[in-house]
């Protein structure tokens, strides 16, 4: 290849997913005979083997610069880094137009609108929830894209396909019915985790037999301390709402614990909002596990504090517990009601779901 690249200089070696020859040598059990080392080992000679005015440009590209080797991105290889994040609203719109002009578009549809509605998509997830919408349009026989079509398959791309064919019993209806109500519940009251986009107890193909996805409505750089918390009580939200309502609680809250306790143990260790630990980063740095390494890792923090990690994580876990289950209490009525609303439609919309709070009622004001 840089052989080719000297010969029709000037030119361009563009190599995507450079990871894949790129990584970080010493990882592996293969020693210096690894055949990816080897290779990677070529690639740096290669690419020292350049004059500075040869005229041939290297450029990479990679979603995982944290496992590539030093000496690769060292200055004389690879000068400047571009980091390219997830786009924008504008660029949101703009993405989704590029990805419109091939499909028939009903009048109603409003990318703009769509582009609000998708905080945190890439260009990938917005071209894959446009195709997702035209396939959804070409099985109801139309021949454009409506924006009811566009709605499903956001469902679709977030959660998960619906199956409406799927066979549940009377009694995990219900369940599933206040479980959902409990989380529904407090992403409304919670300043700044809702609000609520779609509620329903409708099984998905991933497995859950039912859902209640949130709408971002503005896009986010960082998160607040608060923030974070108010993440973990919701995720305790479907818990609560079981134990309350039934004096039992089931399997279905297993990831939302996980969820809960992940989000716990990211503030406690990685970002320091442990009064406790204090701002002291206990995290491992890499997410990769490399096998060489890890056999001779061991963690960098006494077992002292580790007991001290494990009560933080646990505290914040409980108090957050607590705290949500005061405020699905407080809404009891509503947590009823919009059960049987669930049990009655099976899927509820914003409108409908903020409906069932007067104007008038006080919401609960909420601390840390």
């Amino acid at each position: 290849m840089f052989a080719d690249a000297k010969k029709h200089a000037p030119c361009i070696v563009f190599i995507d997913e450079i990871d894949a020859v790129g990584r970080r040598r010493g990882t592996g059990m293969g020693g210096g005979h690894d055949e990816r080392e080897q290779t990677l080992n070529q690639l740096l000679v290669e690419m020292d083997g350049f004059g500075v005015n040869e005229g041939i440009i290297v450029v990479a590209a990679t979603n995982r610069v944290d496992i590539l080797d030093p000496a690769l991105l060292r200055p004389g290889r690879f000068d400047r880094k571009v980091y390219v994040g997830k786009p924008d609203v504008a660029g949101r719109e703009q993405i989704l137009n590029v990805h419109a002009q091939n499909k028939p578009l009903g009048d109603d549809v409003d990318l703009k609108q769509i582009a609000q509605t998708t905080a945190g998509f890439t260009g990938a997830d917005l071209e894959n929830l446009l195709n997702e919408s035209a396939i959804i349009a070409a099985k109801d026989q139309r021949a454009f894209v409506c924006q009811e079509d566009i709605r499903k398959a956001f469902i679709k791309v977030g959660i998960g396909a619906e199956k409406k064919s799927r066979v549940i019993t009377e009694k995990e209806k219900r369940i599933t019915a206040f479980h959902e109500s409990g989380h529904a519940i407090l992403f409304h009251v919670l300043p700044d985790v809702g609000p609520v986009y779609t509620v329903s107890i409708i099984p998905t193909g991933v497995g859950a037999v039912g859902y209640t996805m949130p709408l971002p409505e503005r896009d986010e750089m960082f998160q607040t301390k608060g923030q974070m918390l108010q993440e973990i009580m919701v995720d305790m939200g479907g818990r609560i709402a079981e134990e309350l309502v039934f004096d039992d609680v089931t399997t279905g809250a297993s990831q939302d614990i996980k969820q809960a306790t992940a989000v716990a143990k990211a503030m406690v260790t990685k970002y320091g909002m442990s009064e406790a630990i204090g701002p002291i980063n206990y995290d491992n740095d890499d997410d990769e596990v490399f096998i060489g390494r890890d056999l001779a890792h061991t963690k960098g923090y006494s077992d002292e504090v580790a007991k001290q990690i494990d009560a933080e994580i646990r505290r914040i876990v409980e108090e957050c517990y607590q705290k949500a289950k005061e405020i699905i209490v407080a809404h009891k009525d509503i947590l009823y009601r919009s059960a049987e609303l669930l049990l009655e439609k099976e899927k509820i919309g914003r409108a409908e779901f903020e409906s069932l709070f007067s104007d008038s009622e006080k919401q609960p004001v909420v601390t840390e």
